[in-house]
């Protein structure tokens, strides 16, 4: 008999989530705690078959000004080829966004796309979202491969740029340290000026580094020369996953080339702990030149990673009349934004 309860309790959470072959950090247990710091609601539940858990979905009650909406990144975590399962856990999440008083409830699966995927999307009564959660494609490495296995399928600027960082006296540390992550938080509004996006609030990322300290799961990597920062990655290990977070660099950064030897740290912390991916996180495809992510996508194509098309976001419509606001203000958004 299936049975759907509120998770209560972080072991067995994470006992069952980290555990998963395509889970990360967006269904951890920490990455809700980070939303509580926030005053968020969230929503933790398990599926149990006879006892057993067999399913997870966590998302956190986001409100804006055209309608409150759940959001479940990376979410469910359950069997896809079970309908019947699949439905019922539809049901609950349709129940948790009423509950909520919810405009929609945005999904983005931790499954790949596919025309199946998509199928299992309609077949439950949902659409496509008109804006992203959450990164659908992505650039991962396989961390079964040695380092040198990985620098041999990377491109010849890459392993370029690496040389000249080797040359370079580059130091590197990784810390979880208040000190590291306010270095970070000042470096990210300096990047953010430079490279003309919004960034991050300080209680925002704070915050996120604070709920991810407390599990083990956070380390800010920092390269600098002659005592002064370079470049500085934000990146947390959960699962069988290492996820590049955030980067930032300065000026001088880029011109040492500092990039290429705190992925390779990371990597090597990842082996350590047991990860068999590192996810290099969004990209966009190779003819969106005008795209804001262009670059830095490039940049992570360098490494010779396999690219990644999740299911994209849709979304469970619960008041249809307001839907439409959302519709229209999330298209305007996103044309401005270039994304």
């Amino acid at each position: 008999m299936i049975e759907i309860k509120d998770g209560l309790n972080k072991d067995e959470w994470d006992g069952f989530v980290a555990k998963l072959a395509e889970a990360n950090f967006l269904q951890s247990w920490d990455f809700y705690e980070f939303h509580l710091l926030r005053g968020k609601k969230v929503v933790r539940k398990l599926v149990y078959n006879d006892g057993k858990i067999i399913g997870a979905w966590a998302g956190v009650v986001e409100t804006a000004k055209r309608g409150t909406y759940l959001a479940i990144a990376g979410g469910p975590l359950i069997d896809w080829s079970n309908s019947r399962l699949v439905k019922q856990v539809f049901e609950d999440i349709r129940a948790e966004g009423l509950k909520h008083n919810c405009v929609f409830v945005r999904v983005r699966p931790q499954l790949p796309l596919s025309e199946k995927s998509l199928k299992i999307m309609q077949e439950n009564g949902l659409v496509k979202a008109p804006m992203y959660l959450s990164v659908e494609y992505a650039g991962i490495l396989d961390l079964k491969k040695s380092e040198e296995e990985i620098l041999a399928g990377a491109s010849q600027g890459f392993r370029r740029k690496l040389r000249k960082a080797e040359k370079n006296e580059i130091e590197i540390s990784a810390e979880a340290s208040a000190e590291a992550i306010n270095d970070f938080c000042k470096l990210e509004k300096l990047h953010a000026e430079r490279q003309k996006y919004v960034a991050f609030s300080t209680s925002f990322l704070k915050k996120q580094f604070e709920a991810f300290r407390e599990g083990g799961e956070v380390l800010i990597y920092t390269a600098k020369k002659d005592g002064e920062i370079l470049a500085q990655n934000f990146m947390i290990f959960y699962g069988p996953e290492a996820s590049y977070h955030y980067g930032v660099s300065s000026v001088l950064g880029t011109k040492y080339s500092a990039a290429p030897l705190l992925h390779l740290a990371a990597m090597a912390e990842a082996r350590k702990r047991g990860c068999i991916r590192y996810n290099l996180w969004g990209i966009v495809g190779t003819d969106e030149v005008n795209h804001r992510f262009y670059g830095v996508s490039e940049f992570k194509r360098s490494f010779g990673c396999e690219e990644l098309k999740y299911t994209p976001a849709h979304d469970l419509v619960l008041k249809p009349l307001k839907y439409r606001v959302t519709k229209i203000v999330e298209n305007v958004r996103k044309k401005k934004r270039h994304v």
